[in-house]
């Protein structure tokens, strides 16, 4: 079951798809769409990948940050990203810490699922199932943003 709205969102630190330390402390007072995915390079998460690079200047005019999170390495996000050209970091899970945190465990991969986490770190939205069409997801977001 994923984490409830209203929660405060789990601390993560990890490295990205260069190789930087993220935290989630780096994102406070911005809103964070973070989302979980099961594979780099798949076609489910390719289409998801893509609607938010597709939407990327829409989230960079509202200030929000979007982040993936996988448990596959820096170098499977690096092919990946480098490959559809994604503008956003991918967070590398390999021991599987952020996913067992934000509940989103499925077998050795990550359940597909999207915590929007407001400005104060609490979570604010959870997309996951019927909520989450990868291929519209990334408009999908925006379009219930105005709520926030």
């Amino acid at each position: 079951m994923t984490l409830p709205v209203g929660t405060a969102a789990p601390a993560f630190t990890a490295k990205d798809t260069n190789g930087n330390t993220v935290k989630l402390s780096d994102f406070a007072g911005k809103i964070l769409v973070l989302y979980f995915y099961p594979k780099d390079d798949t076609p489910g998460c390719t289409k998801e990948a893509c609607s938010f690079r597709d939407s990327w200047s829409a989230y960079l005019n509202k200030g929000i940050a979007v982040v993936g999170v996988s448990r596959d390495d820096e170098t499977s996000h690096k092919k990946f990203t480098e490959k559809y050209q994604l503008p956003f970091p991918l967070l590398a899970d390999v021991d599987g810490a952020i996913t067992r945190a934000y509940d989103v465990v499925k077998g050795d991969k990550a359940k597909r699922v999207t915590y929007v986490i407001d400005r104060i770190g609490r979570i604010a939205q959870v997309y996951e199932g019927d909520t989450l069409n990868p291929e519209t997801h990334a408009q999908d977001i925006l379009n219930n943003l105005k709520v926030l």
